[in-house]
């Protein structure tokens, strides 16, 4: 991708497409300080961004978007009741899953992505199909995540959002692929925030 193709897909942008990211930003802002607000944000950048992604063949993409309303009103929940005391809010607490748990959760994700990939390669003429079907399954797991605070969610993050941007990039999403570059920073200090809050939680 040169400067030229970059400066041009900028300027072929639609403000729909800036609003998503920027809503897209502050929800991931806004989920490292715990915020509820960052559910309000995922819901109308999601609304926004599955109209985008429909219009470029990504179906699994498109899809998945259906899926984050959803986790957004779920996230919204969750995140204000705590199965059991709470934190010093009154808000679910911040937990970490075992290493048996992150096997399942991985080996899961995998054979929903080598499924799903062979359906989309011979069924549709989805855009790579397997990559699409790997971030979407990723994603999935790693939002619910996110609802549930699990620890390690941000690190689920760096994987997949690495892999989004080969994707965006590979369909002209110039912007999109941007602004997963950008969440690749915001994940690493939300990894770090989630931690030290959950150390002194726990110590």
């Amino acid at each position: 991708m040169t400067l030229e193709t970059l400066a041009a897909a900028l300027a072929a942008m639609s403000v729909w497409e800036l609003i998503a990211v920027a809503l897209g930003i502050a929800y991931l802002l806004l989920a490292v300080r715990e915020s509820l607000w960052c559910w309000y944000a995922a819901f109308t950048g999601t609304a926004i961004s599955l109209y985008l992604f429909w219009q470029v063949g990504l179906v699994m993409e498109s899809a998945l978007q259906v899926y984050y309303l959803a986790m957004a009103v779920y996230g919204w929940w969750q995140w204000q009741h705590a199965d059991g005391a709470g934190d010093e809010a009154g808000q679910r607490p911040i937990s970490r899953w075992t290493p048996g748990q992150h096997g399942v959760a991985i080996g899961a994700v995998l054979a929903a992505s080598a499924l799903s990939g062979a359906l989309l390669a011979r069924y549709t003429d989805a855009a790579m199909p397997y990559l699409d079907s790997f971030t979407t399954w990723g994603a999935i797991l790693t939002t619910w995540m996110v609802a549930r605070k699990v620890l390690e969610n941000w690190l689920y993050w760096l994987v997949i959002d690495g892999a989004s941007i080969y994707l965006y990039i590979d369909r002209e999403l110039y912007l999109f692929s941007l602004l997963f570059a950008v969440y690749l920073v915001i994940v690493v200090a939300g990894f770090w925030q989630w931690l030290q809050h959950y150390r002194s939680a726990t110590s």
